[in-house]
């Protein structure tokens, strides 16, 4: 598998050359990374005007997840949300309103773009109460008529898949329902790049998805920021052509070269026989999750790569979260109901071992969490007026009428339990203490 962008660091790195440009580091090792760690020097491509190594990488990327484009983000997802919102407000046909409909357990960066771009939201909420503020279940025929309710095509939806705990949406019949309506379906799948590898594939874009980010980092072998936006083959062509300048409006002019050397050989990881390792990691934990529920665990459904742990009575997620760093686990995620894990090839079986061990066995009942309702606060403002408003930080218990001014996330995973813009209400409140916020910025 040819990996140009790390043959060429290699190459370059060998030839002794002296340094008169940027890093400062002059490829002196001080972390021992910086020999490779370079700028855009002579044939070394540019990543926003990409017609060399670098465009001959994201063509091999492009082969492996079968879309139309994939372009190489070093800043995360973020920047490919950005990105893709901004495709499909620009590209939208006939100049449809600027309405994003989302799902609302969007990360922050979705609400940044709100404000950066000025679209207006138009939420999609979970039937009846939330378990948890990192889910959103929507059903399709929800989304089939909220889309019938508009008195105009908006320019996308927006769903996360998988969200935070592993939940995943019916993204082939979500896209149904937007193409029957005349938009298209965008998918923060920054947790899911594997999805592609799977037999069959459940990747976003397999199943209907016009615009997909994933976030290579989390579960693939990436360095952390290392990302991909996908542009499927059935959007127009124009719109693919747009996307390298969409990623260069909200992207440094300094991308890592250390971040697409990884994604440059990820190509070839990819292409080496890992849905093989793939799916014998997707056995192990299957096998796992039997016998957890064997010891007196509950496990939720999730996606394949993950394990999410209810919290029993009496020991909320939190506290599993030490029990498990006191015996050397470090968890992904933990709040007072769930305990999430993440998993890839590259964790051996000893990783398993050592979290079995340090569960242990459960004899504590499995006590539901309390239904928490989402808080629906009313727009008082877009989302642009408010992040650009004069505002002030105060306690949260004082929050109660107020305009909710920077999104206001329990942090990971950002979700905004407000955003900003809305008056902030009882059960914004409710939200705030189940989540341990303690501050909140609002408008002045």
């Amino acid at each position: 598998m040819d990996t140009p962008i790390y043959d060429f660091l290699r190459r370059y790195n060998d030839a002794d050359t002296a340094r008169l440009h940027m890093p400062g580091h002059k490829g002196k090792p001080f972390l021992g990374c910086e020999p490779l760690d370079i700028t855009e020097v002579h044939g070394a491509d540019a990543l926003y005007e990409a017609d060399g190594i670098i465009a001959r990488s994201e063509t091999t990327a492009t082969a492996l997840f079968g879309s139309r484009r994939t372009l190489y983000s070093t800043e995360g997802s973020s920047q490919c949300i950005r990105a893709m919102l901004y495709l499909a407000l620009t590209c939208r046909p006939n100049r449809t309103a600027p309405v994003i409909v989302a799902a609302r357990n969007v990360h922050k960066a979705f609400v940044c773009a709100a404000a950066l771009l000025d679209f207006e939201v138009v939420w999609l909420w979970p039937e009846g109460d939330s378990r948890s503020l990192c889910g959103c279940p929507v059903l399709a025929e929800a989304l089939d008529k909220t889309l019938a309710s508009l008195p105009a095509p908006p320019a996308a939806v927006y769903l996360t898949s998988p969200d935070y705990l592993g939940g995943m949406a019916d993204i082939a019949a979500m896209s149904e329902v937007c193409h029957a309506h005349g938009t298209l379906l965008a998918v923060d799948n920054a947790h899911g790049a594997y999805l592609r590898f799977l037999s069959p594939s459940r990747h976003p874009l397999d199943l209907g998805a016009d615009l997909c980010c994933d976030s290579a980092h989390k579960t693939l072998p990436v360095l952390t920021g290392g990302a991909y936006l996908h542009v499927s083959e059935h959007v127009p062509a124009g719109m693919a052509e747009r996307a390298k300048a969409a990623m260069a409006l909200f992207g440094s002019t300094s991308p890592s070269y250390l971040t697409m050397a990884s994604l440059d050989l990820c190509n070839s990881y990819l292409a080496e026989g890992y849905p093989s390792r793939l799916a014998d990691t997707v056995h192990r934990l299957s096998s796992l999750r039997e016998t957890l529920t064997t010891r007196g665990w509950r496990v939720e459904d999730s996606d394949p790569l993950r394990l999410t742990v209810a919290a029993p009575a009496g020991l909320p997620g939190t506290a599993l979260a030490d029990r498990l760093r006191r015996r050397g686990v470090e968890c992904e995620y933990a709040d007072r109901d769930f305990l999430v894990l993440m998993a890839t090839p590259e964790n051996d079986p000893a990783d398993f071992d050592r979290l079995l061990a340090a569960l242990g066995e459960n004899h504590a009942p499995y006590a539901p969490p309390t239904p928490l309702p989402l808080a629906k606060g009313v727009r008082a403002c877009s989302i642009r007026e408010a992040l650009f408003a004069p505002q002030e930080t105060v306690p949260a218990e004082k929050t109660l009428g107020r305009v909710c001014g920077a999104p206001t996330v329990a942090c990971p995973p950002a979700i905004p339990i407000a955003v900003s813009g809305e008056v902030i209400g009882s059960e914004a409140l409710a939200l705030f203490r189940y989540y341990g916020v303690k501050t909140v910025d609002v408008l002045q």
